[in-house]
Order: C-alpha cells, then structure tokens, then sequence
C-alpha cells in the first residue's frame, strides 16, 4: 500500500479530506513534528489539532507495518508458488493485521505437523476420498492406505493420519476463521478461577477467584488485573462460548454445526459420518477454540494496554499542566522523622539559595529550633512559598508550618503540599548529579519539592514520567507504546505552555520540537558561555542547531525582556513579516499594539493574508498580540487538609474533606486527603449525574470536597464519595 492508498484510507477514517493527510505525510516526511504542524501550518492541515495530528500519525504507522507484512507474506507465498491472483487479491485487500494472519494461516512456515507427516505418508488421497465420498466405510477405505514402510502399519494409524489432515484443512479457513472469532468476540465470556493451592497469597485478587464476564465488556483495569493474576500464578483465565455448562454444550454444538456448513457437509447417517463428525469436532476443540482463545485474549490485552496508556497519558497531561505558583522565592520541606526534614530554598529561576535539615519530629522534638531556623530563611530570602512533599512525615511538617505562620504572621507565605512522586528518582538521576553535583543526594529532594510548586511542568519533565506514578498497570503495558505516548504527551504539553530559553534546563528544551536531548545541551552551553540570548536570531549561532531545528523549535522558545518583544510569543519568526505589515498599516509601534486590544479588535485578518500566511495564521498572530505568551495553564490553588486527621484510623464515615486528585482512572479517581493512602472515588460516586468517563468530572491535581463512605484498614482501603450529602 503506498502513501496515497494509506492518505486516502485515514482520511476516510477520520472523516477528513485527503489532502489534510496527504498534507500531514509530506510534512512529517519532511522532518516536520507535530507541534510544530499543529500550530504553524495550519492552512496545509485545513487545522488539524495535535490530538487528530497523533492519531493520524498512530494509524500511519500501523498501516506502513501492515503493508511491509504485506510484502513479506507475498514474498513467502511467492517462494512457496502457491500464490494466485485470487489469493494475491486477497491479501492486497486485507484492512487488518488480524484478516492478513489469517490468510496467511494456511502458507505460514510451522513445526513439522501430524497432518503434514500423513500427507507425506501418502494419506491426503484417503481423506479427501471419505470427505467427498462418505459412503464409503473409513476402515474400508483406509485398508488400501495401510504400508509399514511408510509408518502406516494398520487402519487405525491410516484413519488417524487422515483425520489430521483434515482437521488441519477445517481449522485453517480464513472466512470461517474471522467468523467464529467475531462470534467469540460479541458472545464469549471469560472465566477465571483462583489456583486453590495459592488461595491465601491471591488475596489481592479476591474480585477474581470466580469470575465471569463477557469479553467484549471487559474494561481495561479489570483485564489487566485478570493478566496480571493469571501470570504470577493465582489465577486460572480461560475463554468459553458461554458461562454455563449446559450453555457451552450447546453454544459448541452451534459452533461445530457453523463449521460443518461452510464445508457444506451435514451428517446424513452414512458409513464415514461418524468419522467425519469426530473430525469437525476435534477441529473446533483442537485447534480452532485454543487458536480464537489466543488470539482474543491477546486481542482483549492489546485493547487494555490501549486503554490503560491512553488513561496514564491523560493524567500526566493533566499533572504536567497543572497551574503553576510563579516566579516567586520557595522553600521545599521534604519530611521526614527520625532522618529530620530536608529543607532547600531556591530563588524564582530555581536556583538554590540555601539547603539545610531541621529535626523538628521524634525522636529529637527540636520543634522551636526548627521553626527559628526556618523563619531565618524565609526573612533571609523574602520566601514567599513553602512546599511541603507529601511523603512520610507530611502532615506532621504541614503541622510545623502553619504553627510558624500562627506565630509570625508579619511572614507572608503561602503552604501547599505536592505530590513527590518521583522526587527520589531524581534525586540519584544522572540529571541531578549534573544539576546540583556538589549537593547530598537527600537534599535534592528538597529542591525538587520547591521547584515542582513553581513550575509543575519544567520540573517534572526531568522525571522518567513512569516514575511520577499517575498510571493504572503501567508496567504491565507494552513499554515501547507506553514511552512513545508518554513522550508525545510531554512534547505536547512542553510546546503548548512554551519555554524561556533563558532559563530552561536541557531536560525542558529536549521537548521543544525539533530540539534532540544534544541540541538541548547545546543551547545551554552556548548560553552559559555566551550569556542569554537576545533575541531568536541568536539560536542560529548554536553549533548544530541547523535552519530545520530553528524552523521547528523558534517559535517554542520564549525570550522575554529581549531585543524584539514578538520574541516573548508564540509568533513565529517566519511570520514577523504580519506583523510589520499590521504595523505599516495602522503607523503604531509594535510596543503601544501588544496587549491593545480595542485596537486589535477593529483589524480584519482578511486584509493581512498572502499567498503563504492564511486566516488561521493571521488569526492566531492577532490573539498572540492581544495577550502574548500566555500561559494555558488554570490559576494556582492549594488544598487545606482537615486538622486532626493524619492517618486512615482518624478518618470517619460521613467526614468531609478537601483533597487533591492524584490519579484518574477508567473506574474513578483517587485522592489524596492528608493520611498517606489515598482514596478511590468510585465512578458511581463522582457526580449526582451518570458519568461515563471520569475524566470529564476530574483531573489530575484538581482540589475537590469529598465525604468519607467506608475505611477498610487492613486492606488500606478508603472510599471517597464526591455526591452531594443529603
């Protein structure tokens, strides 16, 4: 399939015209990224966003892996010469990885088979002769077919031969095949058992020790869940035409009678029926149901991994865009007890400031000393925020804090607890080594803390986003698939917010399209050695960083307080041309039109269009204008946690609380209330109203009001109710 069959194929698909993709082809083929075609060539992609332009790009790889299996098939049954023009039609208009398999079933390499070891005895003749004939006894007729020499010492062996060869041919229709498989998929149902030996280990996966669903309506976590039991052992998965005994006995009764009327047979009491029967039973119970079993079950994976992924990338785009504090002075408390709280202050850039560890917990109890040494450096460096990691020891460091700012509250400060998922990958990362190389490994923490409540985004990037923990069985996922999403997600969300090259660390400018990780560590070399950046232009001046990497990434990078202030937006340099002909038009200066938007209000994008800048373009410049550089993150909130409830023993049915959403899943939310076990919010429970997906109530880092409905300690266990109390 060539690019123009794939283009008009997707296009179809995602009901867009052929020359969007078409467009789309030719630009990624021209090392174009995707942020860059979502937001610069927009008149090229009739406006395609970056959600649209990922899926086009996900089905294009697929259907180029499906045309190269094409190919490779081709090939095999070529070398084979057993490809026909019917068969070759085939396979060039197979639309699935799945339908090409099957056609390919018959032809495919295998171990030597017990019906290709009868063909090679010479009884393919003898089954053909009883599936045309059955008139014929089959110990009549396998008489004739009985030589020693060729390992057929009596009728039985012949028989035997004979019926594997054509349960083979039974089993290996593709027709048939994606019939009985789309039969399975909308009416079979999966049953798992617990391993009795192993009842009291599996006690995690009690919801599964008899468990029954239809495989079509099973959702992602519970397939993952399924997966994961049956792999360690506590859990014996399996796939039925129906849940009841007497239901599969006649559901299989069904299913062989499918099987026997594609090959046009029906049993008509006749000397070899019996025996042709025996055959088309043991293809169903042989081959075809261990085969579609696999096969589904793998089918039911893929679609969880899909699932599971797609919800792991919608929680870290929403973690990654949480609103971030600002520019402002912060002192990051990592807690701990007996080990003290790591403390790090760092100025608005992050930079570090100071770093200290306070003991303010048992068994020292140095509470005074603390809160003195922390009012030094608050006073010391105009600290503004302080954020506290929401590990071991949170609440009673929470705690320490508002007694400080009870006791001084000249001190204006702003607390809020953040989540560390992380914060000690980071701390023993390579990156960190790097970055505060002179620094112990437990102070890093610290820093971390700080940075995150500044800037959600440019801090967590520099964590592998597996290690942030906003998954569902991510490590039970196709790893490959699950990097390459969480990548594209980061990417995204790097390029939507836009990064000051100024101030940037490489793992931020890695993201930036069209930047590779030694491109990142160029720029930053380059501005240490050089001083910051003046202007766009300057990036030119980067060894390496070519005009593809400047076309790419210019428009990302953000120079605030520079030489021209179009470079603080997300106006492409290509595109300074607009703006200079708004200007020429109007005789203003471009510092009196930015953020002036009556005026900008009153100028028709149609007057400043051209052969290479359409409306979406000159639409897009005139709102960079009205407020350039704008952040889409949400204002910053902090969460106030219930004083005196530290622990799941101190939580009540019936409390209310204030909580922060850690995790989104497919069956509801997970929020964080101060006692170190965060609760689940069941779907059932987000709303007063029927939610189908719980990402359109909630995301991740969202502060919400939640009522307690059940505590179970021993299972840590605690469900959060979020309907309104009546």
């Amino acid at each position: 399939m060539n690019d123009v069959l794939i283009s008009r194929q997707i296009a179809q698909e995602l009901q867009v015209q052929e020359r969007q993709v078409s467009a789309v082809l030719a630009l990624l083929q021209e090392g174009a990224t995707i942020p860059f075609i979502a937001r610069y060539r927009k008149e090229a992609t009739g406006g395609l966003d970056d959600t649209q332009l990922r899926t086009l790009d996900e089905r294009l790889q697929y259907l180029r892996d499906l045309s190269k299996r094409r190919e490779a098939i081709l090939e095999s049954v070529t070398e084979q010469g057993k490809l026909t023009d019917e068969l070759k039609q085939a396979f060039e208009t197979a639309q699935t990885k799945a339908q090409l398999e099957d056609l390919y079933l018959p032809f495919k390499p295998k171990r030597r088979t017990k019906a290709q070891m009868a063909r090679e005895a010479g009884l393919a003749p003898l089954a053909e002769r009883l599936f045309q004939n059955p008139n014929q006894a089959p110990e009549t007729a396998a008489t004739a077919f009985v030589n020693p020499e060729a390992g057929i010492p009596d009728v039985k062996t012949a028989l035997e031969g004979a019926a594997h060869i054509l349960v083979e041919q039974f089993s290996e229709s593709p027709p048939l095949i994606g019939a009985l498989r789309e039969f399975l998929w909308n009416s079979g149902v999966v049953i798992s058992t617990v391993v009795k030996a192993k009842q009291a280990e599996a006690a995690k996966f009690t919801d599964y020790f008899d468990y029954v669903e239809p495989i079509r309506a099973i959702p992602s976590h519970r397939a993952l869940a399924l997966f994961r039991g049956k792999q360690e052992g506590f859990l014996r998965v399996s796939l039925k035409p129906a849940a009841q005994k007497a239901d599969v006995e006649r559901a299989t009764e069904q299913l062989v009678g499918r099987i026997t009327r594609h090959f046009n047979w029906r049993s008509q009491n006749r000397p070899a029926d019996n025996w042709l029967a025996a055959c088309f039973q043991a293809a169903w119970g042989d081959k075809l149901l261990p085969h579609l079993e696999s096969d589904l079950m793998a089918q039911l994976r893929e679609r969880a991994e899909a699932e599971a992924i797609q919800v792991f990338t919608r929680n870290l785009r929403d973690l990654l865009l949480a609103a971030p504090a600002g520019h402002q002075v912060a002192l990051g408390l990592d807690p701990g007890l007996r080990t003290g709280v790591k403390v790090a202050v760092v100025d608005a850039t992050g930079k570090v400031l100071a770093t200290s560890v306070i003991y303010p917990h048992p068994p020292q109890n140095q509470e005074q000393a603390s809160i003195d040494a922390l009012v030094a450096l608050i006073r010391k460096h105009a600290v503004t925020l302080v954020s506290i990691g929401n590990g071991t020891g949170s609440r009673e460091t929470d705690r320490l804090v508002t007694t400080l700012m009870k006791r001084h509250p000249d001190l204006k400060i702003t607390k809020a607890l953040v989540s560390e998922a992380g914060a000690s990958v980071y701390s023993a990362s390579a990156l960190a080594s790097q970055e505060l190389p002179d620094m112990d490994v437990s102070l890093r923490g610290a820093v971390s803390i700080a940075r995150r409540l500044q800037d959600p985004l440019a801090e967590l990037v520099k964590i592998e986003p597996k290690a942030i923990g906003v998954g569902q069985y991510q490590h039970d996922v196709n790893q490959t698939q699950l990097e390459r999403g969480l990548d594209a997600v980061v990417q995204d969300c790097v390029n939507a917010v836009g990064v000051d090259v100024n101030t940037a660390s490489p793992a931020l400018l890695r993201y930036v399209a069209g930047l590779s990780p030694s491109l990142a560590q160029s720029i930053v070399e380059y501005r240490n050695q050089q001083g910051a950046f003046s202007n766009r232009t300057a990036l030119k001046k980067v060894p390496r960083l070519g005009p593809k990497a400047f076309e790419q990434a210019a428009g990302f990078l953000r120079i605030t307080n520079g030489d021209n202030p179009l470079d603080a937006s997300a106006v492409h340099p290509e595109a300074y041309p607009v703006v200079q002909k708004i200007l020429k038009q109007s005789g203003r200066e471009l510092r009196a039109v930015i953020g002036d938007k009556a005026f900008l209000s009153t100028l028709k994008p149609t007057e400043f269009t051209d052969d290479q800048f359409g409306l979406p373009t000159v639409r897009d410049i005139l709102a960079e204008l009205d407020k350039p550089g704008r952040d889409p993150r949400p204002a910053f909130q902090t969460a106030t946690f219930a004083d005196g409830v530290e622990t799941m023993s101190d939580l009540k049915p019936g409390m209310q609380l204030e909580g922060v959403v850690t995790n989104v899943t497919n069956f509801g939310a997970f929020v964080d209330v101060g006692v170190h076990q965060d609760g689940l919010v069941h779907i059932s429970m987000l709303a007063d109203r029927y939610v189908k997906d719980p990402h359109s109530v909630v995301k991740a880092g969202d502060v919400v009001k939640v009522s307690v409905v059940e505590v179970d300690i021993p299972r840590k266990r605690i469900a959060l109710s979020m309907r309104t109390v009546s």
